[in-house]
């Protein structure tokens, strides 16, 4: 292994906590229907999705490493006072109706498992979730990269088990790959499918994680190295994540196809352990838990991120991630309808994508702000693409929402 190489190695890190959103348990419901319902009809929708995050993240990274400013600062920096105030509701309503979705799957997990209340389990959830932030707090970015990493390769076990038990056709799984919808509830799932994948949340935050240039691993690294090095820490992380949704829905058109509970994660758990193994569905089980605490981390650090970039309020970093994360709990608490709180949440985060997404391929098109490092004209073309597409099947899903 050369040095370049291992020095490259040493800088990744922070692509892998932004892709816990896109294994989150929205992902986890979304997947699971696709393919009960749709069997391997929508595997091409997330080969397509997941390409498309590999950009948006690597525009992301990449706006943090240049700027050193994140991608909410950088809007702040842009507009007035008002502006920046309205821009900072929208975002910090996007990580909480993110953590809303985090949590309430963290809670099932919590009640599948061990069979507590509902509204315990949440508390559990967004318990560990501040713990595991606070360890990052005390010991680094670096600690809370790994400890990241560790969840990933949990949820990794956990929702590919199910493939090793029941694999699905290769020749059934390569066709998937051809587009293809097959009526009007496959169009709402793919929409569904890519507004789950590109999370608005993760892109505000991952600016925010490479902002400093990755502090003391990378201060002596050029910029052009980092870059480098992020592309690879994007790539890798995002095929992680990428293979578990994937699997995910294989799982579900191999073995759960036609079988009616797929629409909730609890029915789902049920279908698996009777038609898969009890064994298959305690692993799920177990990494829909890591599922919920890791996403719910990541999304209380996004929303304290876009807070502490947009206001002026000089708030500890605990407070900051308690106003995203308290909003979730009063649902539970309330004892309001989990599925119904998940699709609210669902058509929030639709409603967000414009705001991150194109801010993002603007700035990043600028050589006024990325000076040399600006996009290429391919990148801003494809950038410009996969955004536009994200915005229209997103218009798609909350209309096909609203009108059903």
């Amino acid at each position: 292994m050369t040095q370049v190489l291992r020095r490259r190695l040493t800088l990744l890190g922070p692509a892998f906590i932004a892709a816990v959103a896109y294994v989150d348990p929205g992902n986890v419901a979304t997947n699971l229907t696709a393919g009960a319902r749709f069997g391997y009809t929508l595997v091409w929708v997330i080969v397509l999705a997941n390409l498309m995050a590999v950009l948006i993240q690597y525009l992301s990274a990449k706006l943090g490493l240049v700027t050193r400013r994140s991608l909410a600062a950088q809007v702040g920096g842009r507009v007035s006072v008002r502006a920046r105030f309205l821009y900072w509701l929208q975002a910090e309503g996007i990580a909480i109706a993110t953590d809303l979705a985090e949590v309430i799957g963290g809670a099932i997990a919590f009640h599948l498992l061990f069979g507590v209340p509902l509204p315990l389990g949440a508390l559990l959830t967004a318990a560990v979730a501040m713990i595991v932030l606070a360890v990052g707090d005390r010991w680094g970015q670096g600690v809370l990269e790994r400890i990241i990493l560790g969840f990933l390769l949990l949820i990794a076990v956990g929702f590919l088990a199910g493939l090793v038990v029941g694999p699905p056709p290769a020749g059934e799984v390569a066709q998937g790959l051809v587009p293809r919808f097959d009526g009007a509830e496959s169009v709402l799932l793919a929409s569904g499918i890519v507004g789950a994948t590109v999370m608005p949340h993760a892109v505000y935050l991952h600016s925010s994680l490479t902002a400093d240039r990755l502090g003391a691993r990378g201060e002596h690294s050029s910029v052009r190295d980092l870059l480098a090095a992020t592309r690879i820490d994007v790539v890798l992380a995002l095929i992680l994540a990428g293979m578990l949704n994937l699997g995910l829905l294989l799982m579900a058109a191999a073995n759960l196809q036609g079988m009616p509970g797929t629409d909730t994660i609890a029915g789902a758990h049920d279908l698996i352990s009777s038609e898969i193994g009890v064994g298959v569905a305690l692993l799920f089980a177990v990494a829909l838990l890591g599922s919920g605490i890791s996403s719910t981390s990541v999304g209380s650090a996004a929303g304290a991120e876009v807070m502490r970039a947009l206001t002026p309020w000089s708030l500890k970093p605990v407070t900051r991630r308690l106003i995203t994360l308290v909003p979730a709990l009063v649902v539970l608490l309330l004892g309001i309808d989990p599925t119904r709180a998940l699709v609210v949440s669902q058509v929030v985060l639709s409603m967000g994508i414009p705001f991150a997404v194109v801010p993002l391929v603007w700035l990043t098109a600028s050589r006024a702000v990325m000076g040399e490092y600006v996009n290429r004209r391919l990148t801003t073309a494809l950038a410009s693409l996969a955004a536009a597409a994200i915005v229209a099947l997103n218009v798609v899903l909350l209309w096909l929402t609203f009108a059903g």
